[in-house]
């Protein structure tokens, strides 16, 4: 939370982990033509992430990204953006973050659900 509160810009980043498990957080560039708006993970830092996964390393959970002057819960850009593929999305906004899992939804393409944050 503290990368989001330093900076006006949507900061973004990668969740790592194994087995439904977050273990670490890979920042990344936001590369989005208007950060203060929306977020576009650096593609450099994606490869290089699922290349160190299939190499053994942790694998790619979902990624986090702020919400600067928002909420911590998916917006309609989100929405429009995300794809159905069970990642996670970890949301900063308002001072706190919520977790939310990508997944099918009936009537547009993405659904969110929100995810109770475990720190076992």
């Amino acid at each position: 939370m503290a990368l989001a509160a330093a900076s006006r810009d949507e900061i973004c980043g990668l969740l790592l982990g194994r087995d439904d498990a977050i273990e670490a957080i890979l920042p990344a560039a936001n590369v989005a033509p208007d950060p203060a708006r929306h977020f576009e993970l650096e593609p450099a830092v994606l490869i290089a992430a699922h290349r160190a996964a299939r190499a053994g390393g942790p694998a790619v959970m979902g990624h986090y990204h702020s919400h600067p002057s928002g909420v911590a819960a998916p917006s309609e850009t989100d929405r429009a953006c995300a794809a159905p593929d069970g990642s996670f999305w970890l949301i900063v906004g308002g001072g706190e973050a919520t977790l939310w899992r990508a997944g099918p939804d009936v009537v547009v393409n993405v659904d969110f659900t929100e995810i109770s944050l475990d720190s076992r």
